[in-house]
């Protein structure tokens, strides 16, 4: 029979308080439970771990180098339960989210910065990734939580919808003009097009509009909606953005929405964990932050 943790829990009092009553007082057992599992576990170890004196028992030699192990793995087991408290009541641990630049910019830095003054002693890893390739580490187990564009259908992940965005159809100066009527998606083929190289935004613009029977062609193609905006402002062309992001540019003028018909229907960003994982006490705590800015 192999030796089991009750065991040596049992052995490590008896040779605390030299007493198998004493060693039972403190475990909350019966006596004879006590001369049991110490039975089992000499029988187990083949030979006597303890020799009776006048005032109680004694270790043997034996006894006495295992329970030099025995206490280090006592300490051992107290210290690895204190730091599981610690991550548990948040004064330890760490969070590791995945998201893009965009989702980094505009929406992850402000939550981020909330979190860290309620948890200070939680450190905070952030991987920089598109939606697939933090789709694909959350599935690997290497963070546990992804900030990721809708739509994006992967059974392997739990998606909570979050903050509503609503994507809008600009342009920079040159194209001021078209601010004063409504462009038809139909319309949209006479002007230079600005669209994200590929993703989950670029076909949830793509399918929008072909929902309509038109077909997206993009005269340029770039990685980020940072990049978009800045050649949207240089004249390159018409692009989408999200108006929750470019609420500055909108007011100083450097971008400029031009009317769409049919507008694009409002989005949710959304908020991937790994279906059936456990969650850290961190990650629930940064989930309750994300749906309650004030985490209470």
């Amino acid at each position: 029979m192999n030796p089991n943790l009750e065991w040596y829990r049992v052995f490590y009092w008896i040779a605390r308080t030299g007493s198998l009553t004493r060693a039972a007082e403190r475990l909350h057992i019966t006596q004879p439970a006590v001369s049991h599992s110490l039975k089992q576990l000499e029988q187990s170890l083949g030979g006597p771990l303890f020799v009776r004196d006048a005032r109680g028992v004694a270790l043997t030699a034996e006894g006495e180098m295992l329970m030099r192990h025995v206490e280090e793995a006592f300490r051992s087991l107290e210290q690895g339960e204190k730091q599981v408290g610690d991550m548990n009541g948040l004064s330890a641990g760490e969070i590791r989210i995945g998201a893009g630049d965009t989702l980094c910019r505009h929406f992850l830095l402000e939550h981020l910065e909330r979190f860290r003054q309620l948890y200070p002693a939680v450190a905070i890893r952030v991987m920089n990734r598109t939606t697939p390739e933090t789709a694909t580490l959350l599935k690997e187990g290497l963070i546990d939580l992804g900030l990721i564009s809708l739509p994006h259908a992967d059974s392997a992940l739990e998606v909570r919808p979050g903050p509503l965005l609503n994507d809008c159809l600009v342009a920079g100066e040159a194209y001021r003009h078209l601010a004063d009527q409504s462009l038809s998606l139909q319309e949209l083929e006479q002007y230079p097009l600005l669209l994200l190289e590929s993703g989950s935004t670029r076909r949830y613009l793509e399918n929008y509009a072909a929902a309509h029977g038109v077909l997206l062609q993009p005269e340029l193609e770039l990685g980020s909606l940072d990049l978009l905006a800045q050649f949207a402002r240089s004249g390159f062309g018409l692009t989408f953005q999200i108006r929750e992001y470019i609420t500055e540019e909108l007011a100083s003028g450097t971008l400029i929405e031009l009317p769409l018909i049919p507008p694009l229907p409002p989005r949710h960003i959304g908020i991937a964990t790994r279906k059936n994982a456990p969650l850290s006490a961190a990650c629930k705590a940064f989930l309750k932050l994300l749906n309650n800015k004030d985490g209470s």
